[in-house]
């Protein structure tokens, strides 16, 4: 997985509620909160100082609509917001809102949002074309949905290389980017590593069997 770390701007009324999300953030890997506000005024002038990677917006402001601000700004967002009507959720998801959890919630929850989403901009990153099965399978890490992946182990193969982009990965973390099981990254990567398509590296750590880890042919 990529080293970047995603900011975060939280946008909650409640300074209590908002203080709860920004440490759920804070305590995911990868992530780090960019600012907590209060108002929409509040958070354009933040965006305007510093545009963050993603928002966790509610619904109900003081100064207005938490689901415009999602659609004016373009930035990438999960609505946390106590309103469960069908048709808000609609409007959030027609708004752009790339998630909708209920309050309350679970940190489990939100910290499950939180990895979909980093592993949703891992696939998604950097400026080359997308092939429909990186598309269908950053939709499906975003969603939580068993990815629809190819049935050839050819197709399997590449997702795995692709994630070898990024550089060394455990068998874990590839699984994880290319939105396989752990097992079949890990028979798919010993295959390939003996046919010298991929290398294997072990790393030692202060106790226990050595981690394998894997990356592209130089």
């Amino acid at each position: 997985m990529t080293d970047r770390t995603w900011s975060v701007l939280v946008v909650d009324d409640d300074f209590r509620v908002a203080g709860i999300h920004a440490e759920m953030v804070d305590s995911a890997p990868g992530f780090t909160v960019q600012n907590s506000v209060r108002t929409i005024a509040e958070a354009q002038d933040a965006i305007k100082s510093f545009p963050p990677d993603l928002m966790l917006v509610d619904v109900f402001l003081p100064d207005g609509d938490g689901i415009e601000l999602v659609h004016h700004t373009g930035i990438d967002a999960i609505i946390l917001s106590a309103a469960d009507e069908a048709a808000t959720v609609r409007r959030a998801m027609r708004a752009g809102a790339l998630g909708y959890l209920l309050k309350p919630f679970q940190r489990a929850q939100l910290l499950d949002r939180l990895d979909r989403y980093a592993r949703y901009r891992h696939v998604v990153e950097g400026k080359r074309g997308l092939r429909q099965d990186k598309i269908d399978q950053a939709m499906s890490i975003l969603h939580g949905a068993a990815p629809t992946l190819p049935v050839s182990s050819s197709s399997t193969e590449q997702l795995l290389l692709d994630a070898l982009e990024s550089g060394e990965l455990s068998a874990a973390e590839a699984a994880g980017i290319a939105g396989v099981s752990r097992e079949t990254a890990q028979r798919r990567l010993a295959t390939m590593a003996s046919q010298g398509v991929v290398q294997i590296r072990l790393r030692y750590g202060a106790a226990g069997r050595p981690e394998h880890l894997y990356s592209k042919m130089s």
